[in-house]
């Protein structure tokens, strides 16, 4: 089976668990579920998820109109309740999966720490939100002189990958090929001569760097270790590339420093207030999955992440509490093949709320 029909399987099998729900909706390559999402997760097939992109409420930010942004009493009570998440999200992710976790820069130190007990957290990204010429947000309106601490202009985006024990770095793949090596009886050394990997690290070379987990094998090098390892009798197969390698792909010509400077979202009339604009989104979904690979957000709000899981070729699940929000979902993706793609957030759901009043007017009429 292939690296797509495999996912796409995949994906009918996650959504055939919610098939009898009758607050899911399903089209083509998007899945819908209405309801609480750490109650939700549970019906989520265990290692299935390639990328969690999602933004959970912050917490610090005490916003009325976030739910569960201020349900909690303590900066503990909230991390308790994010536990419960990360334990899920560690159980739902494929070993070679990764997660983008939007934070609060007031709370990105305790959520850091506390994931770090299931994940190796790679990158604490920080993103600067800037504006549009002319458009100065928050930022321009603050009274400057009444500030006790520098002024919170940027989001914090914890970026990381399961953990496993094992290796050097934790590595799930580090581990995964030592265990197909020593099932096949076959030494470090021979590996590296049979394949050419040489690298320099004492004798091992880059058979003992990806065994601790330092780096990865090329797609090329991948095929030379299955070819020797398949050809010593003692197993049949290998699992695909994309199935044992977590992807990570970035170049000059986008962003590669830990520092994002994507424009947010100027306020407009329906929009979520916690939305994230549609390039930063396309750019975790490109940069750290292959095609066809499956995206779950579990606070999906009005459902950006889904659109742009459709612009990059991906499946997507979205899970969101508010029913409000649940049908804005629903529209943009209903009417998603409308809307040219290349256009702003902001003109996408000036369109869907249109659509939305024309169909409540209609209803109520």
């Amino acid at each position: 089976m292939s690296h797509k029909e495999h996912r796409k399987s995949q994906f009918n099998d996650i959504a055939k668990c919610f098939s009898s729900n009758n607050s899911s909706y399903l089209k083509e390559r998007t899945l819908v579920v209405a309801g609480d999402s750490l109650e939700k997760l549970e019906s989520i097939p265990s290692n299935s998820i390639s990328l969690i992109l999602t933004d959970p409420p912050y917490h610090s930010t005490k916003k009325d109109n976030i739910t569960n942004d201020k349900a909690f009493k303590t900066d503990e009570e909230f991390l308790g309740w994010m536990k419960l998440y990360a334990d899920e999200w560690k159980r739902i992710l494929k070993p070679n999966g990764s997660m983008f976790i939007f934070c609060s820069s007031a709370m990105s130190a305790k959520l850091e720490v506390m994931f770090s007990e299931n994940f190796n957290v790679l990158s604490h990204i920080v993103w600067s939100k800037p504006n549009d010429p002319g458009f100065d947000g928050w930022k321009g309106k603050m009274k400057k002189e009444s500030l006790r601490q520098w002024y919170a202009h940027s989001e914090r985006i914890i970026f990381a990958e399961p953990a496993v024990e094992g290796n050097l770095k934790r590595s799930w793949f580090g581990n995964f090929l030592r265990e197909k090596r020593m099932l096949c009886d076959m030494s470090g050394h021979l590996l590296t001569e049979l394949t050419g990997c040489f690298g320099k690290v004492n004798h091992g070379g880059a058979v003992s760097n990806w065994e601790t987990g330092r780096n990865i094998p090329s797609v090329e090098q991948y095929d030379k270790i299955c070819k020797a390892l398949i050809n010593t009798g003692k197993i049949k197969e290998m699992p695909d590339y994309e199935d044992v390698i977590r992807k990570f792909e970035v170049n000059a010509n986008i962003e590669f420093t830990d520092v994002w400077n994507f424009n947010s979202v100027k306020p407009y009339k329906g929009k979520h207030p916690a939305e994230k604009p549609l390039d930063m989104l396309e750019h975790c979904i490109n940069a750290t999955t292959f095609d066809d690979d499956i995206v779950l957000d579990c606070f999906a709000g009005s459902g950006s992440t889904a659109i742009a899981c459709l612009n990059t070729k991906r499946y997507s699940i979205s899970i969101e509490i508010e029913n409000e929000w649940v049908d804005m979902i629903n529209t943009r993706i209903e009417n998603y093949k409308e809307v040219d793609s290349s256009i702003s957030n902001n003109k996408i759901m000036k369109i869907t709320n249109a659509k939305v009043l024309h169909q409540n007017a209609t209803l109520f009429s």
